[in-house]
């Protein structure tokens, strides 16, 4: 008997929960021994048969988990994603196949539930494409020189007749869901969030196990009242030899669901006394940070990099679910090593709406069913992935039709680490 057969892939039982957890920190460079307590928290994530495990005996030396999600396609319609994280393989098992075995098993129930898509956020590039995966969004994070910046440190409200007030973890528990709800319904690559995670965020559960100590929490209403604007963020405290403050304020995360309420926080973030650096987060690379600043140089690029993946389960479903500027026809040759999705398909799209369906018909371009993935929510180029030999054009022109068609003039942006 191979070694690979002695190991069993399976949906992890309750009994099993603690074991798997184990592995999940081994998987991560985390101490191995999980506390009760850290256990019990991730167990609010455990749904039976969507936790697999594979088995060496009775020590489970690989994890996988996914859960229902919600993503949003370009046009602002949601489509049915089957999100996947906590992907471990333990070092003493690596090259026997495991992962290739647990996505298998995941995707092919995804597919039978109707989810549209699967995503995930990669840790490792060279991992997911093998899978059928492609990188869809983008993430982008900035430093700011405050003082560099341009701004009037005297700064104290937002010019329009807004305000900003300082709240606490509930405040953030009951007006945060319904505001991101706002920004998920009018921006492509951002996911569903659930309860938990507002709860984990405010310090109600404790999903890692380090001690909590809270953030600041700032909110933004309009002239009129509205909530339109919620960031959370930390600062350090670090003094230079001249008895000179040089703190740090670095955002965990913030919605701005008009341009006004994104000025009037970050406005707010690099004048608060004592900061001389704003670190903005994971934020989209055509964020508005840069230019609302006086001099935009101020703000530097310190991280960029592919953010959400992409794994089409549905091809008609997803192509159809998104709205689209231009008016044309493509017939898209996928190919799918993973067997899901792969064939023929004529995609006909205007701004009236789209079909798509299988077809006999030659065609346009033959590509991956990755890089459809990655052209699907609009911020990656068919004519850039023709000339790296990515995209193969079977008709002249083809890869610009497919441009005109699918691209967008916002870039898609996921906000979540999940």
């Amino acid at each position: 008997m191979s070694r690979r057969t002695e190991i069993d892939v399976r949906p992890v039982t309750d009994d099993e929960f603690p074991d798997w957890n184990r592995a999940l920190n081994t998987g991560f460079l985390q101490p191995p021994a999980v506390a009760e307590e850290q256990v019990e928290a991730r167990r609010r994530q455990f749904v039976p048969g969507r936790s697999l495990g594979a088995y060496d005996g009775d020590r489970c030396v690989a994890t996988f988990r996914s859960f229902d999600q919600e993503l949003t396609a370009v046009g602002g319609r949601p489509v049915r994603a089957d999100a996947i994280s906590n992907v471990t393989v333990t070092a003493t098992h690596r090259r026997r196949g495991l992962l290739t075995r647990m996505m298998a098993q995941d995707l092919a129930a995804a597919k039978e539930r109707g989810d549209v898509v699967a995503t995930l956020i990669a840790a490792e590039y060279p991992i997911y494409g093998r899978y059928g995966f492609g990188p869809a969004t983008t993430m982008t994070e900035w430093t700011v020189d405050v003082p560099r910046a341009g701004l009037d440190r005297r700064w104290a409200a937002p010019e329009d007749g807004g305000r900003i007030d300082l709240v606490d973890g509930e405040d953030v528990r009951k007006l945060g869901p319904e505001l991101h709800e706002r920004l998920r319904r009018a921006q492509p690559g951002a996911v569903s969030r659930t309860e938990l995670w507002w709860q984990s965020r405010t310090g109600v559960v404790n999903m890692n196990g380090a001690p909590w100590t809270e953030p600041y929490y700032v909110l933004y209403r309009s002239a009129d009242g509205g909530v339109e604007g919620l960031a959370s963020y930390r600062t350090d405290d670090h003094w230079g030899d001249a008895k000179q403050p040089l703190n740090t304020a670095t955002v965990e995360w913030l919605i701005g669901v008009t341009p006004a309420a994104e000025r009037a926080l970050w406005h707010y973030l690099c004048s608060i006394d004592w900061v001389q650096t704003v670190k903005s987060g994971w934020r989209s690379p055509d964020d508005l940070l840069p230019l609302l600043l006086p001099d935009p140089r101020a703000a530097r690029i310190t991280t960029q990099a592919d953010w959400l993946w992409v794994r089409i389960l549905d091809v008609a479903a997803a192509l159809e679910a998104r709205t689209y500027d231009g008016q044309g026809a493509v017939v898209l040759e996928l190919v799918d090593r993973g067997g899901l999705t792969g064939g023929r398909w004529r995609l006909e799209a205007g701004p009236d709406g789209a079909s798509c369906a299988p077809t006999t018909e030659s065609a346009h371009v033959v590509l991956d069913v990755g890089d459809l993935a990655a052209l699907w929510l609009g911020d990656e180029s068919a004519v850039r992935l023709a000339a790296l030999g990515r995209v193969r054009e079977e008709r002249a022109g083809a890869a610009r039709v497919v441009d005109a068609l699918l691209r967008t003039s916002g870039r898609p942006w996921c906000p979540d680490m999940f």
